[in-house]
């Protein structure tokens, strides 16, 4: 039987609770604020986090003076493709290697954990250099494939868990009913795997929606996404801080909808499919 909490305990889980909430809240805070500041008020001390002189210059300049529409839409194209390829590649594979009787196909999948541990910019010189010959530098092409590259391998990994996870006797009676295993896959093993595929999906987006250094070396100007776009708050002369925080809140919006729409799904897909590994 589970001991009930004291009112102490009550009262210090609260205060904690709040404090990781400030801890985290404050940085979406101090954007917020800033991107309806004056540039000299930015940085000011002290520090003026409610009272100041309020102006959407910053916005106004934003979307007349940026590129802020060509960044979320090269953003979407990448992060959209990126997460139906390894999608498509990523949950076949998982099921085959959950299904497998092979043990050797069964260890293979350590190698899809094994290529999520290898730094990003390792893969990405040589990477860099088959673009180049393939002339594909500057297209939405090479990002799409070198993201897919380490979401397809997350995608795998946790497909295969969570696949071993759903019982093996409701695809086996659709198997005596005649279906062959294709049939088994696409209507009783996928059916049931929804939340993994929703919560794999979900990593995807937000691993190429934020997605910085490959996208800096592989895109060309009318191929730069978000993270680009905020770097281009950056000049020779100034930093300008209001624009920059404009800039990123209309980068963690869409990332945010997606994540609070899909919140449930992620949550049961992830607990189911770290249950097994």
């Amino acid at each position: 039987m589970m001991q009930k909490r004291s009112k102490f305990e009550q009262g210090l889980l609260t205060v904690l609770t709040v404090m990781v909430v400030i801890f985290f809240m404050v940085p979406v805070f101090w954007l917020i604020t800033t991107s309806f500041k004056f540039g000299r008020e930015a940085f000011s001390i002290p520090p003026k986090w409610l009272f100041f002189d309020f102006t959407l210059r910053n916005y106004e300049d934003v979307l007349a003076t940026s590129k802020i529409g060509l960044y979320l839409t090269n953003s979407l194209i990448v992060s959209l493709g990126a997460t139906v390829l390894s999608l498509v590649l990523g949950v076949p594979a998982g099921y085959a290697i959950a299904r497998s009787g092979s043990r050797a196909l069964n260890m293979s999948a350590y190698f899809f954990l094994l290529l999520l541990m290898v730094p990003p910019v390792a893969m990405l010189i040589p990477f860099y250099l088959i673009m180049r010959d393939l002339h594909l530098l500057g297209s939405y092409a090479s990002l799409i494939i070198l993201d897919t590259v380490f979401d397809a391998a997350f995608v795998v990994w946790m497909m295969r868990s969570y696949f071993a996870n759903v019982p093996r006797e409701i695809e086996e009676a659709a198997l005596v009913d005649g279906a062959s295993r294709f049939v088994a896959f696409w209507r009783v093993a996928l059916p049931l795997s929804i939340p993994g595929i929703v919560a794999s999906a979900l990593y995807v987006i937000i691993f190429s929606w934020n997605d910085f250094l490959f996208a800096l070396m592989l895109t060309s100007p009318e191929t730069k996404t978000i993270p680009l776009g905020i770097l281009s708050s950056f000049s020779a002369v100034e930093i300008n801080w209001g624009k920059m925080a404009v800039m990123c809140i209309f980068a963690i919006v869409p990332a945010l909808f997606i994540s609070l729409f899909l919140n449930r799904y992620f949550i049961q897909g992830v607990t189911m499919g770290a249950t097994k590994g």
